[in-house]
């Protein structure tokens, strides 16, 4: 097990130094920033010292370097649009798209799973056919139009919810939250049900296949004939045995709802840190964009690493395979 667990840790490290290298390569060729921050009016004097006071005169390896070792301690530098530290940039709109990435999670899993289940054991059902069919719908139509319709039908028609922002929030401690306040509620409803309506719709789909085909297998039927009811095969049998690839799926999914809240923050205009990213894509701010994938990066390979040891707890099989292997 620590075996395992110390050959994944260096994996993730090899992959955070390709992503980080990668990202920070793809965006020199984005565009001069200097030209962003002092405009076409400065004189090349005044270029030149921005230029050096932000480190952009030296070697590319040397400004990668720099960036590494200022990552691992928790710093990216400074935003070149803003001229405020990146770290402090990602400490003010993290709250907002954590919250709103794990309000979408919970919807997604709270309502994906046990619908799946219910569509696998009544696949005939004309409420499993319905089901079926507007989960086609939810992985069909883009998030940003989903968004836009949820905006058209329930912010301007009927004027049941706002149509943008976080709304009222309060400080607990350093954390800027809205979860405790009604106004805060509301402005969460209709961004976390648009994020999370892809992710709830594959999972599903997902938990419904896995369901049936479990369903089928040798031993359910020798358990149906040990006589044991429909509850305990349903419940402890087939749903343990179908969560092993629904884990794997999931976890990914997870990880997609932080990375591709991009879409929803920016339709909604919640003040995020996928924002903060469209933005910085704008005037070409490379250490806010390079620092962002790589903490996306790094939200992928911890929950791959939570997902890979989840299997021993899900699967007894895994234990006893490593056990005989290492015997």
């Amino acid at each position: 097990m620590i075996a395992f667990v110390v050959r994944r840790l260096f994996q993730a490290v090899l992959v955070m130094l390709a992503v980080a290298f990668v990202s920070f390569l793809l965006f020199q060729f984005t565009g001069d920033p200097v030209n962003f921050m002092l405009g076409q009016n400065a004189t090349p004097a005044e270029r030149q010292a921005l230029r050096e006071s932000l480190g952009l005169d030296q070697p590319f390896f040397v400004q990668f370097a720099h960036f590494v070792v200022n990552a691992a301690q928790g710093e990216f530098g400074l935003s070149l649009r803003e001229g405020r530290k990146v770290s402090t940039l990602f400490r003010e709109r993290m709250p907002a798209t954590l919250e709103l990435s794990f309000v979408a999670a919970v919807i997604a899993l709270a309502v994906g799973v046990p619908m799946g289940v219910l569509t696998a054991l009544k696949r005939n059902s004309v409420f499993s056919q319905s089901m079926l069919a507007l989960s086609l719908v939810g992985v069909s139509l883009p998030t940003f139009l989903i968004g836009i319709l949820f905006i058209l039908v329930f912010a301007v028609e009927l004027n049941w919810l706002p149509a943008y922002g976080r709304g009222e929030t309060v400080m607990i401690g350093e954390w800027k939250s809205g979860l405790f306040t009604l106004d805060g509620w509301r402005h969460l409803i209709m961004p976390s049900i648009t994020l999370s309506l892809f992710q709830l719709t594959l999972i599903l789909r997902l938990v419904r296949a896995e369901m049936l085909e479990v369903l089928r297998t040798d031993y359910i039927k020798f358990a149906r004939a040990r006589g044991l009811t429909t509850r305990a095969i349903n419940f402890g049998h087939a749903l343990r045995n179908t969560l092993v690839p629904v884990i794997t799926i999931t976890g990914l999914q997870l990880g997609g709802i932080i990375a591709f809240a991009i879409v929803t923050e920016t339709v909604f205009q919640w003040p995020g840190m996928g924002l903060l990213f469209i933005q910085s894509v704008n005037v070409a701010d490379v250490p806010v964009m390079a620092a962002y994938l790589c903490l996306i990066a790094l939200v992928f390979v911890v929950i791959n690493l939570v997902v890979d040891l989840l299997y021993f707890v899900v699967d007894p099989r895994l234990r006893i395979e490593r056990v005989s292997t290492a015997a």
